[in-house]
């Protein structure tokens, strides 16, 4: 804790706001066809074995080693043909069988030789070249055995977890209810696109960013609009928003101007725990509560508000939704850039990934890192952390969290 400016570090902040989450609780059974970004509420083993069967992982002929030429080309005859989704009969001995991929394997087959390895002619097969015990076959629960865990509780659910759970038949999955989060956005200068943009008024940016990254997270949103700069415009929304949300989310309002009512409506209809963190951007991001519902209040400037949405709250809803594990990914990359004047708090900048001619891979900077800048977020490919005090010259290692970890 800064005891001179009663800022808090980036790391008690969220460790701070982590200890607050509500416990997910409400489960719900739905269709594994529609559980894409919702998180797991109980682990899932498997009921059969993948694949169920020994079988072929080629185009090509069942064989028996015992009928092959050890060091040469041996001529059989082709005694059936099995295509996936079918079971042949026992291999005969002397004979091969005509396998197709997925096919189940034979009993009596030691081995699969890859079609480009024969010569066929008529209801005769040479092979040119002896195979391996057990070559090209996949064995049965190779993949996934009877009572094995396939997904872990606590994970959002992505293509690749829906489809692993449908390859061991699981046609329903519990999952945590959607988060419900009320929102709104203060200032009398904010208005919405497609309105006519009178002097000293600004189009309301963050209304479409925050809502984005709330839909990107699966929940559910209450949108109350813009609030006007009034204490008790603001107080009454507040409690409008507790009374029908799991958390309350606002930008704009919680700095230290005249206009700035946010933070004293919280004081006033809850209370306020966290307020200023030592970061660059965002010092003024909000914690408390609403008649025991969260509150988390964003900064108004655009970038503050994303990457503290990024850093402190995404965690947060992850945590609130039952996801075990929050931390965002991290790099270390080399910095393509100087930064002769680091800031007391700990800095994040918005940066891009640059490959050299070499193939080593560097971060720059957006020339302009301003907190009023939103362009820098879709320039970028990430943040660089840069931690309090601290310079940087070109070629230094620098940590690098990206975008593509923290946007969903």
């Amino acid at each position: 804790m800064d005891k001179k400016s009663n800022m808090i570090s980036a790391d008690e902040a969220l460790s701070f706001l982590l200890a607050r989450t509500q416990p997910a609780h409400k489960i719900e059974r739905i269709a594994t066809a529609d559980a894409l970004g919702r998180v797991l509420a109980e682990r899932q083993a498997s009921a059969i074995n993948v694949p169920p069967l020994d079988n072929s992982a080629m185009d090509g002929y069942a064989v028996r080693l015992a009928d092959l030429v050890a060091n040469g080309a041996t001529r059989l005859r082709v005694a059936q043909r099995i295509p996936a989704g079918t079971v042949g009969q026992p291999l005969e001995t002397g004979s091969a069988a005509r396998i197709f991929t997925g096919a189940p394997v034979p009993a009596g087959c030691d081995a699969v030789v890859m079609q480009e390895n024969c010569s066929a002619e008529g209801d005769m097969v040479t092979i040119n070249k002896p195979p391996r015990m057990g070559e090209n076959i996949r064995r049965a629960g190779e993949d996934i055995s009877v009572g094995a865990e396939v997904l872990p509780a606590g994970i959002r659910l992505r293509p690749q977890e829906m489809g692993l759970a449908a390859s061991v038949g699981i046609a329903a999955l519990p999952v945590y209810h959607k988060l419900k989060v009320a929102t709104f956005f203060t200032g009398n200068e904010i208005v919405m696109p497609g309105e006519p943009l009178k002097p000293g008024h600004i189009y309301n940016s963050n209304r479409f960013v925050l809502v984005g990254l709330l839909q990107a997270l699966g929940c559910d949103i209450v949108d109350l609009g813009i609030v006007p700069d009034d204490f008790a415009a603001t107080v009454k929304v507040l409690k409008e928003a507790a009374a029908g949300a799991d958390l309350i989310i606002t930008s704009g309002g919680v700095s230290v101007g005249e206009e700035d009512h946010v933070k004293a409506a919280v004081e006033s209809a809850g209370v306020l725990d966290l307020w200023k963190i030592a970061i660059k951007p965002g010092k003024p991001l909000a914690f408390g509560t609403v008649d025991k519902v969260p509150f988390i209040g964003l900064p108004g400037n655009p970038v503050s508000a994303f990457v503290t949405f990024c850093l402190f709250v995404r965690p947060f809803i992850l945590r609130s939704q039952g996801v075990a594990s929050t931390a965002p990914q991290i790099f270390s990359l080399k910095a393509d850039f100087d930064w002769p004047k680091p800031d007391k708090r700990r800095e994040f900048l918005r940066a891009r990934l640059h490959m050299a001619d070499d193939g080593v891979v560097s971060a720059q900077l957006y020339p302009n890192q301003g907190s009023g800048v939103l362009t820098s977020t879709t320039w970028a490919d990430g943040l660089v952390e840069i931690a309090e005090n601290t310079p940087i010259r070109r070629g230094e290692v620098v940590k690098f969290l990206p975008f593509s970890g923290m946007l969903n």
